[in-house]
């Protein structure tokens, strides 16, 4: 197993497949957090390293993939929490394991359990409040990004575990970068002028700029917030991207979870 740092991207490469991980996370020895890429197992075209039972693929080799990547960051799938992602500003705190429905945002507080989110563009957020020991994941594309679900996990944390901004540490994973995510007028008239871009009569949105904002506002120091520098879209042999590959695109999986005692 070789450890690859290139500015902020830290990453494992196993015997055959490539983990990201987050630097700031690393200070907490009982995080766990990894964050899939295509590749794995050697897969190839056209759904690679693929982490998501809904896109086409082979039930089974998804399976192999995900246990494979379980194994790795050592965390069972089987204690992991998962959502159907909508696009929304469903926010859900969860206490046990398995599919929890419709939402785009899981708080936990409990040990030994992960949150995943999927991602094949959007924007996938991590979260931990190292004093009130609790882990958010939230996935936020133009839709969630327009729902304010970000802000309305953060408020959560506050109301309902008195989460401070000084003691909440995020990573914002990979996700489009704004010279690739294209929008509509309809889209574009949701947003501040300050996260679009023109060029001739396209219009394009920063959704990472956007989330980020969202903590700032709220508190966080930015020295506690890393955000990817990685573009789904752009890396083509990293990442999977639907603006790019279509129908065909895999999804990547990102895990957060607290250890226990």
């Amino acid at each position: 197993m070789d450890k690859i740092f290139l500015d902020s991207l830290y990453y494992y490469i196993f015997e055959s497949m490539k983990i990201i991980k987050s630097k700031i996370f690393r200070q907490f020895p009982e995080i766990i957090f990894g964050f899939s890429t295509k590749e794995g197992l050697h897969r190839l075209d056209p759904y690679y390293f693929n982490l998501s039972y809904t896109v086409g693929d082979n039930k089974e080799r998804v399976a192999e993939n995900r246990k494979y990547f379980f194994d790795h960051l050592g965390l069972p799938e089987e204690k992991t929490s998962f959502q159907e992602q909508i696009h929304g500003d469903i926010v859900k705190f969860v206490e046990s394991p398995g599919m929890q429905g419709e939402s785009d945002a899981l708080i936990t507080n409990k040990p030994n359990m992960g949150l995943a989110i999927t991602s094949a563009d959007c924007a996938a957020i991590f979260i931990y409040d190292r004093d009130k020991k609790v882990i958010a994941a939230v996935h936020a594309g133009w839709r969630g990004s327009a729902n304010k679900i970000l802000k309305k996990t953060l408020n959560t944390l506050k109301d309902d575990f008195k989460s401070l901004p000084v003691d909440l540490f995020v990573y914002l994973g990979p996700a489009i970068s704004q010279k690739y995510y294209q929008v509509g007028k309809e889209v574009a008239v949701q947003f501040n002028k300050k996260y679009l871009s023109r060029s001739f009569f396209k219009r394009f949105l920063d959704i990472k700029k956007i989330n980020h904002d969202f903590l700032i506002e709220f508190g966080i120091p930015e020295e506690q917030i890393e955000i990817s520098n990685l573009c789904s879209y752009e890396q083509i042999d990293l990442l999977h991207s639907y603006r790019r590959d279509g129908i065909k695109s895999g999804r990547a999986l990102g895990i957060i979870a607290l250890k226990g005692e």
